[in-house]
């Protein structure tokens, strides 16, 4: 009788593994998000956004070209960064033909992704590239992005080659054309 009790209990708990895997597999094929390795070329998909940790994001957030490169750090959950964001689309809009590429990293939390930041991106109309920061060593990638980061956001790197201004603050819509007129001006 021991044994035969062992024995259930052994069947059930691999039954209870086998659905929760099966759950978990299912779950990732709805999601709209996936880590992406950037050694790797990525598969063309309808996803909204892609996930990476700092080592993919760094490449992102250093590029060597003759553009200027406007990067914003925020989440759904700070009010000051979801207020200044249609800044950011403005001037996305209105400078990407002039050179300028806005890229807007996401700090949400991977399990609000498909119910929070996902709707939020479709809600809002966000035509900006968005990526999502996935990485919990927040002591390494902080300081690796400006070493006088808080980690507060919302935070902004403006740059273009060797010209880089970190700042970590709420911009107005005039205030960050105003930072963002001084790397174009450098070009005219």
């Amino acid at each position: 009788m021991k044994y035969f009790s062992l024995i259930v209990v052994l069947i059930l708990m691999s039954c209870k593994n086998e659905t929760s895997s099966k759950a978990i597999e299912e779950s990732n094929q709805k999601s709209l998000v996936y880590k992406v390795d950037p050694n790797v070329e990525q598969p063309e998909t309808n996803r909204v956004f892609e996930v990476y940790d700092y080592d993919g994001l760094e490449p992102l957030i250093n590029k060597e070209d003759d553009k200027v490169h406007v990067v914003n750090f925020w989440a759904t959950w700070c009010a000051p960064c979801v207020k200044e964001l249609p800044y950011f689309e403005a001037v996305n809009e209105t400078y990407k033909d002039k050179g300028v590429e806005v890229l807007l990293v996401s700090l949400d939390f991977p399990k609000d992704y498909d119910t929070k930041l996902t709707p939020f991106l479709e809600k809002k109309s966000i035509t900006s590239k968005v990526v999502a920061l996935d990485d919990t060593d927040q002591n390494r990638w902080i300081p690796a992005i400006d070493e006088n980061w808080s980690g507060a956001i919302p935070a902004t790197i403006i740059y273009k080659g060797d010209k880089r201004q970190f700042y970590e603050k709420s911009f107005t819509q005039k205030e960050l054309e105003t930072e963002l007129l001084k790397f174009l001006s450098a070009d005219m």
